[in-house]
């Protein structure tokens, strides 16, 4: 049975979140210090034994100017610049094999998946160490949680952003049309990047993780946000400054200042990510945006599924979704049946 809010309170669900006044300050200067440096450090064939895709071994400079491990996949033979998908992955996850994930670029797509510094091993294997350490709990959630300047998603949003960058930077890459893609934690992760880089095509998440974070560690014990709790259990007086560094990293405040057109989706029995958590992004998407107007959003709900939300059916709206909005060769007069 659904834990959270019901569906029409959902809809309407906007609550305010604690902001820091100097958030924006503290993301300008994050990724000023990490533009200073150039993007891309390598880039390799990957020999994969798929003959309709090229894929290359990517490293980009990240936080800190750490190396970044990446897989850039494109459909083979093309030469002519393509619309882009950044990717991000989930919690406790890496970039594994480039086969793993072939939707995008079998679509049409140049596909950019990175790396998550740090956790790769607990779900899939990975290629990128995260070599700043801080005081904090055993889990990636909680590394570096009593300070917002050495927090662990302080980096791994700023690797989200310097992604893009790397993108735009790789050959055959229509730097015009990049989206952003994630599930989960890459779900947030994609979230924050609509925040803090202005210029995206679109925007796709599916059950993002860090958003309304005082709520979110209130209401589930599942990981990681159980994480977080299971932190504070021990750690009982450190409740002020675990709450303070989260608002740094908070998705509905990112969302707010958002301005690429966005599809969002969400399971209603989801109780890692709660649905109200991710509705709270949703409903305040773009709401910073004053005169220019709120940019254009959709959400797909899925009643009666958890974490994993719509899977392929969601996936088959996004790639439905995403041509309309980059490359437009939906024939006209055609319906969407999904």
């Amino acid at each position: 049975m659904p834990f959270d809010l019901p569906l029409d309170q959902l809809q309407r669900y906007a609550p305010a979140v604690a902001e820091p006044a100097d958030f924006d300050e503290f993301w300008r200067t994050t990724l000023t210090e990490a533009a200073d440096r150039p993007v891309l450090v390598d880039v390799c064939p990957e020999p994969t034994g798929l003959r309709l895709v090229d894929t290359w071994d990517v490293t980009f400079a990240g936080f800190g100017g750490d190396p970044v491990r990446a897989w850039y996949t494109r459909p083979a033979g093309v030469d002519t610049p393509l619309p882009a998908v950044v990717e991000y992955v989930g919690y406790g996850r890496g970039r594994s094999l480039p086969h793993e994930r072939l939707t995008w670029p079998v679509a049409g797509y140049a596909h950019l998946l990175m790396d998550s510094r740090g956790q790769a091993g607990q779900y899939s294997s990975g290629d990128t160490p995260d070599p700043h350490g801080a005081p904090g709990g055993p889990w990636p959630v909680t590394w570096g949680i009593l300070d917002p300047h050495r927090y662990h998603y302080r980096r791994l949003i700023t690797d989200a952003v310097r992604a893009v960058a790397a993108v735009r930077a790789l050959p055959g890459v229509d730097a015009g049309r990049v989206a952003v893609v994630g599930n989960s934690q890459g779900g947030g992760l994609a979230l924050a990047v609509a925040g803090l880089v202005h210029d995206l095509a679109a925007l796709l998440t599916t059950a993002p993780f860090l958003c309304h974070l005082q709520r979110a560690i209130e209401l589930t014990d599942a990981q990681p946000y159980g994480e977080i709790a299971r932190y504070l259990a021990v750690h009982r007086t450190a409740e002020g400054a675990v709450r303070r560094t989260l608002s740094y990293v908070d998705g509905v405040t990112f969302a707010r200042r958002a301005t690429a057109p966005a599809q969002f989706g969400i399971g209603l029995r989801d109780n890692v990510c709660p649905p109200s958590t991710g509705f709270a992004a949703y409903n305040q998407y773009g709401a910073a945006g004053g005169r220019a107007g709120r940019p254009q959003r959709e959400m797909h709900v899925y009643p009666f599924n958890g974490h994993e939300g719509g899977e392929a059916v969601h996936t088959r709206r996004q790639l439905r979704w995403l041509d309309g909005i980059v490359r437009v060769t939906a024939p006209a007069g055609s319906a969407d049946r999904s």
